[in-house]
Order: C-alpha cells, then sequence, then structure tokens
C-alpha cells in the first residue's frame, strides 16, 4: 500500500507539473515573431486556412523554399533568379518578386493546374518575352502581379478567373480594344505609374467590367476623366495627371464611389453637385487650382483641398441645408497652402458638427510670402466618449508640423 500510495503522488506532481507548462505557457509568443517569409501585403494572408497538411515531404524547386507550413506555397522571391524555375503541379501560390527575370516561358507552367497567386513583381520583364497563352491556360488563377517590370503592353490573352491584377510601373501606353475582354471577374485593376494618355478610352475598355471595385489609373498621361466606368467602381485613383476639369453628372452613373483621389491634377472648377453621391467617405483633391469650395455630401468624412487657390472657405455651398435627422460626418479638412486669411467661419461646426480637425499650416496669401492663421490646427473639444475613441491618434496628431503632411502627401498607397 505504501508503494502505491508514493506511485499515486508521483502521478499527481507529474500532472500539476504537465498542466503548470500548459498554464505559464503564452500563445501569443508565437505571433510576436516575425516569420521568416512574409506575404506580401496586398495578399490575402488567409489563401491557405484550408490547406492539408501532407504527410510527406513535398516536391520544391532547388532554387526556391517550400515550407512545411505552407505546402501549396512555393518562395523564390530575392534570389537573384533569372529565370523561372520549373513549377510542381501542386503549388497554388507562386512567388518571384525582386529577381532578374526577364522572360515567362510556357515550359515552366506545364504542369501546373491548381496555381492561384503569381507574384512577377520587380522584375525585368518585357512583353514580347512573356509567350502567347501562358497565363490563360491557368483556369484558377486568381491574382497575378506585374508591377516593377518593365511591359509595354498590356499581358493577352489572361484567365477568366483572375480577380486582382496589378500593373503598375511599367511601360504600357496602350490598350488594344479587346485586352481587358474576357476577364468578367476582374475586381482591382491598377495601372499607375504608365504610359497611358486619352486614347485608351477611345475602345471603352472598362464599361464590361461589371464586377470591378477599385481602378488606379495615377501617374499617367490623362486629360480627361476616363468615360463609361461600370457602376460597381467603388474606388478611383487618378493622382498625378493632367485632369482639367469633371464633367457634370460624371459621378450619377458611379453611385457606390467610397474614395475618390485626384490630388495633383489641373482642376480650377468643380460644378457645384459633381460630388453627391450617397456612400464617398474620403475626396482628395489637393494640389490642383481650385478658387472655391463645392456640395460637400453628407457620407463624406475626410476632405483633402490643400495646396490650391482658395481664398475664402464658403461654408453655405459645402452645406446649403441642415437636416437634424441626416447630419453631415466630416470630421476632418486640410486646407494648408491656400490663400486664406481667416479662418473658417463658425457656421461649420453647425453644419458639420463631427469636425474633430481642421488643419490650416501655412496659407499663401500674398505673392511670395507664407503666412500662418492664427490657429494652424483647429481641435474641436471632444466629449469623454470621443475622447477615449480617439486617444491613440491624439499623441501623434499635437505634435503635427508642415512637413509631416509633406510627408504624408508625398507617399500614395496605390491600393487604398
Amino acid at each position: 500500500m505504501a508503494i502505491l500510495s508514493q506511485l499515486s503522488i508521483i502521478h499527481l506532481l507529474w500532472a500539476a507539473m504537465v498542466f503548470c507548462q500548459y498554464e505559464d505557457y503564452d500563445f501569443e509568443d508565437e505571433y510576436d515573431q516575425e516569420p521568416d517569409h512574409q506575404h506580401p501585403r496586398y495578399f490575402n494572408p488567409n489563401t491557405q486556412a484550408g490547406a492539408p497538411h501532407f504527410p510527406f515531404p513535398v516536391e520544391c524547386a532547388r532554387e526556391c523554399f517550400c515550407p512545411p507550413a505552407f505546402p501549396l506555397s512555393m518562395y523564390c522571391d530575392h534570389r537573384n533568379l533569372k529565370t523561372i524555375p520549373n513549377i510542381p503541379a501542386h503549388v497554388q501560390q507562386l512567388y518571384l518578386q525582386n529577381n532578374y527575370i526577364e522572360a515567362v516561358p510556357a515550359g515552366p507552367f506545364t504542369n501546373v493546374t491548381f496555381l492561384r497567386e503569381i507574384n512577377l513583381s520587380h522584375n525585368k520583364i518585357k512583353s514580347h518575352m512573356i509567350d502567347r497563352g501562358v497565363f490563360a491556360k491557368l483556369s484558377n488563377l486568381v491574382q497575378l502581379y506585374l508591377q516593377h517590370n518593365e511591359l509595354e503592353e498590356f499581358p493577352f490573352p489572361l484567365p477568366s478567373s483572375l480577380e486582382r491584377l496589378l500593373l503598375g510601373f511599367n511601360k504600357i501606353s496602350q490598350l488594344s480594344g479587346n485586352a481587358l475582354e474576357g476577364l468578367p471577374n476582374i475586381t482591382m485593376l491598377d495601372l499607375c505609374n504608365n504610359f497611358l494618355d486619352d486614347s485608351v478610352f477611345k475602345g471603352k475598355p472598362f464599361s464590361n467590367m461589371k464586377n470591378l471595385m477599385q481602378l488606379n489609373l495615377c501617374n499617367n498621361k490623362l486629360q480627361t476623366m476616363p468615360p463609361d466606368l461600370p457602376s460597381s467602381l467603388m474606388y478611383l485613383s487618378l493622382e498625378n495627371n493632367s485632369i482639367s476639369y469633371i464633367p457634370e453628372n460624371y459621378f450619377n452613373r458611379l453611385p457606390k464611389i467610397i474614395a475618390l483621389r485626384m490630388s495633383h491634377n489641373n482642376l480650377q472648377n468643380i460644378p457645384r453637385n459633381t460630388f453627391n453621391l450617397p456612400n464617398l467617405l474620403e475626396l482628395n483633391l489637393g494640389h490642383n487650382k481650385l478658387k472655391q469650395v463645392f456640395y460637400i455630401p453628407r457620407s463624406l468624412q475626410h476632405l483633402y483641398i490643400e495646396d490650391n487657390d482658395i481664398e475664402i472657405i464658403n461654408v453655405t455651398l459645402m452645406c446649403p441645408s441642415f437636416d437634424p435627422l441626416n447630419i453631415n460626418q466630416l470630421t476632418y479638412i486640410r486646407v494648408d497652402q491656400n490663400k486664406l486669411t481667416n479662418p473658417i467661419s463658425t457656421y461649420a461646426f453647425f453644419c458639420f458638427p463631427h469636425i474633430r480637425t481642421i488643419y490650416y499650416g501655412e496659407q499663401n496669401a500674398s505673392v511670395n510670402k507664407s503666412t500662418q492663421l492664427r490657429i494652424p490646427v483647429f481641435r474641436r473639444f471632444l466629449t469623454p466618449e470621443e475622447f477615449d475613441e480617439a486617444e491613440d491618434d491624439h499623441e501623434t496628431h499635437d505634435h503635427e508640423t508642415e512637413e509631416d503632411h509633406e510627408a504624408e502627401d508625398n507617399y500614395f498607397h496605390p491600393y487604398f
């Protein structure tokens, strides 16, 4: 009996020790460490949530890395590759960015049937070095990243399964009439930083893209607004072009627009009700030639009209009527580098009761001379509830400088 009692005590001590190990173990420790191989930020991190764990080592190109935890991915990025290695048939995510690849031949893709993502960004690929149809045969391809290459033409043909296509930072100057045909599932198309001009709109290339939600055309050579955009569009980026006007009623066909970015253009006058959009949250018209403000939709939260020629902020134009049952949601206005000599009328706080910040900064009130209003940054007093909600932001914003805003304006992330 004594021996049994001793064994029972030992058993209890062992159980307690095991329990304490789990009790003291911090499961978050694993997630605090950065993984060696990160997905690019625009990839969906959940694409492999249901990926099976193979009980045996999977095939992998010798130039690449295939982590056991992600058996459907092959990482070949940042490896000074000049050619695409052979791709095992089971691979679904292929990462080849930041190499010296110049061509996309059909050979490496011969046995690939399940490929869903390809990242070939930051290489040296030219259009004539892409074998015709190499992408089109990939019937499960959803995301294709070809930004920061040397493409002169839009890659064609592409598979109808494609949903996200990034072609920014290339040398594309034309879109052939059928380039975008047969892509009914595209939701995001990035063509920023190319050589596109108004001639690309002659064939109305975007009109049949019924699921398109985000279109990026920033940093091109456009002089007019792109016509016949699909009504599904929610995010439109047109920064750094030479657009001088917005046709009246232009946005009537685009009621779902949430964010519109048109800074660094040549806009001078905005028709009064141009932005009468029920879902618009962000409007950026900074660095243009505007002389007066315009109607602000009730949904708008952030308005950027810095570096224009505005002398007076006419609040009545922005808010012609007040509806207590449908209050304006505007919270932030940036108006620095205009020609203001007086702060915005206090009527603005009646019309826009949610305003928290008006950034005045420096004003170009006289020729070749900057002046500063008495209050460079106005901040509305917050209720205790609002203060708790914005507490984290206050620490940063309280130290805002002109340089901070200039740096913020120069940085543009085309993926909203």
